[in-house]
């Protein structure tokens, strides 16, 4: 009906002309057009929704015991709280700019520490980058890399990142799903048993295929990939041409008998690897928000391009504190006083605690192979409450969490508390925080992963106690 946004602001002033001024028509005409334009970037549709936001502002709005979010509420160790000390305390040019690419004694130290885990002699000018987190090499990564039209495999249950950053990039996410199998009589569930099928994966490489976005220890799920799953992997990705995006943040919290084996270091597979590393998760210290990305110089320099036209610089103190620290790990490593000695020790620890925890209530966790996390099967739950509030669309998991959060450990349970007997939970009581695991799955899959939510176990001793007094306050209104 209308030509131009000016004429639908004449038709609304027409009639009222006589009583408003020119200034008015001009603030009409401005406001109308600011209606008129997109703002919001096409390429941010569908992924402006992030379901970390809801459920970190329900946990924040309740009194909750937080075994959602993924970092430690313990402190990192003294040598590399004294390294920041210093750093902060010191030389005062740590407080100006240092090298765009990485503080040079940063990117010194991880091109020797990792050089010789990888059996490659890296050079810290062209093999290293120092990115802002993990997540900052993984932005950097996909925008290098990813272009429009091209495919990224993507290995399910994923860190939910992977999806959004390839669209922002262009790129088509290809899903693939690690699919359960049953544990064996008298044994608990392992992540080791969700597995890959062969066909399945290879069916998802196309000429369009761009890269395979692999995380191990895997987020949420726990799974160490194991030398022939990589083999796998590495043999597709050099059939394909494909670049293997390797997120190995938790590579220092694996258990039992278990190694974790970094996908570059296998026949051919160095020349088209990304590793990503996360000083936040090396060190027990998320805040200070130093990650780094390994590589062949023939990806890395595009990297470089992303990164010097973007974030261009990290915090040089936090930098020169992961060095240090690393410094330090590099006397000891192997040793017993190696902090990559001492800490999976201590954190399978709190993993086995909150394992038993977890079935002294009924419930059936995962057993993690790996990383600061576990998920735990609610199946029954499912069965006994189908009918929790929320959307009817809504995934069970979701609905499950915010139910945890919201109603106090202890309080009534839908169905359940009249046949049970359960009782208030009194002054004091805290809900308990997870995470939905359908989150980490895509859309057409969520529904088939509903029945799992995920717990951090990288925890004080004091959080796992204060998990412990809420579980048991479930035993005798919740269990089924």
């Amino acid at each position: 009906m209308f030509r131009n946004a000016a004429a639908i602001c004449l038709h609304l002033v027409g009639p009222l002309w006589g009583q408003k001024s020119g200034a008015s028509l001009t603030r009409c005409l401005h406001q109308t057009l600011a209606m008129a334009k997109r703002l919001q970037a096409r390429r941010l549709d569908g992924i402006d929704h992030n379901p970390w936001v809801e459920f970190v502002k329900l946990a924040s709005e309740a009194d909750v015991v937080n075994l959602g979010q993924g970092f430690p509420d313990f402190p990192p160790p003294d040598f590399a709280l004294e390294a920041f000390q210093h750093a902060v305390s010191g030389d005062f040019m740590l407080n100006q700019y240092t090298k765009a690419f990485g503080y040079p004694p940063l990117t010194k130290i991880l091109a020797s520490f990792f050089g010789k885990l990888l059996g490659q002699e890296l050079d810290p000018l062209k093999n290293v980058l120092v990115t802002v987190g993990a997540y900052g090499a993984l932005f950097t990564a996909f925008q290098a890399l990813v272009d429009e039209g091209d495919e990224v495999i993507i290995i399910e249950p994923f860190f939910d990142c992977y999806e959004p950053m390839t669209l922002m990039a262009g790129g088509l996410p290809v899903f693939v799903s690690l699919k359960p199998s049953p544990a064996q009589d008298g044994e608990l569930d392992s992540s080791s048993n969700w597995q890959l099928d062969p066909m399945e994966l290879a069916s998802k490489f196309t000429p369009r295929t761009k890269a395979l976005v692999l995380n191990t220890p895997n987020n949420p799920l726990g799974k160490v990939f194991s030398k022939p799953e990589l083999e796998l992997v590495a043999s597709l990705c050099q059939q394909h041409d494909v670049v293997c995006i390797a997120d190995e943040v938790y590579q220092w919290l694996v258990y039992d008998q278990y190694q974790h084996i970094s996908i570059a270091s296998l026949p051919g597979m160095w020349e088209r690897t990304l590793t990503v590393g996360s000083a936040g998760k090396t060190f027990s210290a998320t805040g200070w928000k130093v990650g780094w990305v390994l590589g062949p110089d023939r990806l890395l320099r595009h990297l470089r391009t992303v990164h010097q036209n973007s974030v261009f610089h990290c915090p040089t103190q936090a930098q020169a504190a992961v060095a240090q620290s690393f410094e330090r790990e590099q006397l000891h490593f192997g040793q017993p006083s190696s902090y990559f000695v001492q800490l999976p020790q201590a954190v399978q620890r709190s993993r086995d605690h909150m394992v038993q925890s977890l079935q002294s209530v009924g419930l059936r966790p995962i057993v993690p192979q790996g990383s600061y996390f576990l998920i735990i099967d609610v199946s029954d739950f499912k069965k006994k409450m189908p009918d929790l509030p929320g959307a009817a669309d809504e995934p069970y998991d979701r609905r499950f969490v915010k139910w945890m959060i919201k109603n106090k450990v202890g309080l009534e349970v839908p169905s359940l508390c009249t046949s049970k007997g359960a009782q208030p939970a009194g002054r004091g009581a805290k809900g308990l925080m997870a995470i939905p695991v359908s989150i980490f799955f895509s859309l057409p899959h969520q529904k088939l992963f509903d029945h799992y939510i995920r717990f951090c176990f990288m925890k004080d001793e004091s959080t796992l106690q204060a998990m412990d007094e809420k579980l048991q306050k479930w035993k005798e209104g919740l269990r089924p």
